[in-house]
């Protein structure tokens, strides 16, 4: 019985870490770059096609893609040759964020890469659907636990997600963890 308790990992709840992004102090900038060229943004980055090219962006994730919120697409992009990824999220706790946890880490993955690939990710404003997903990406691809991913991408950047984007990213981690756990007790055998 003491062995099962041991293989369980449960992250910080939700509250706790809201807790820890509120203390830390960050950028509020409109881009920063996350982690190696990786930047997470905001739209007015997203639509200045001038910082893009400074940045050398070769990709873009758009988490607040759609008609009626920041309507880029890959249409708006052809002329600096970069591949894009556009979700239809609402920043609502409700949302179901999970769907886009392992494409957007795909696309990001892939992304970074690429022969002098930079991916920018972006929503409105930087600080919950777009962050929500490099956090996953961070989970899934660079093996980050949540609170490592967030203390990463927060020293760099305010972030925020939403309480609801926080408890999928804590399920997340606990299914990675839980994963991880599995592949290691499997290779002790």
């Amino acid at each position: 019985m003491m062995a099962a308790l041991q293989h369980h990992y449960e992250p910080l709840q939700v509250p706790d870490l809201q807790f820890i992004l509120w203390q830390h102090n960050g950028s509020t900038g409109h881009v920063n770059q996350v982690w190696p060229k990786l930047y997470l943004g905001d739209a007015f980055t997203a639509r200045d096609k001038s910082v893009l090219r400074e940045l050398g962006i070769t990709h873009i994730l758009n988490a607040a893609s759609g008609r009626y919120r920041i309507n880029t697409g890959p249409e708006f992009y052809k002329d600096l040759n970069i591949d894009y990824y556009g979700v239809e999220a609402d920043d609502d706790a409700n949302f179901n964020m999970s769907t886009y946890f392992y494409p957007a880490a795909q696309f990001i993955s892939a992304g970074l890469q690429c022969n002098k690939g930079k991916v920018l990710v972006h929503c409105a404003m930087g600080i919950s659907r777009a962050a929500s997903l490099v956090l996953a990406f961070l989970m899934i691809s660079e093996g980050l636990s949540l609170l490592d991913a967030l203390r990463t991408v927060s020293e760099h950047r305010d972030i925020f997600p939403n309480h609801g984007f926080l408890e999928q990213l804590r399920q997340l981690d606990i299914k990675l963890q839980d994963k991880r756990r599995s592949r290691m007790d499997a290779s002790k055998i």
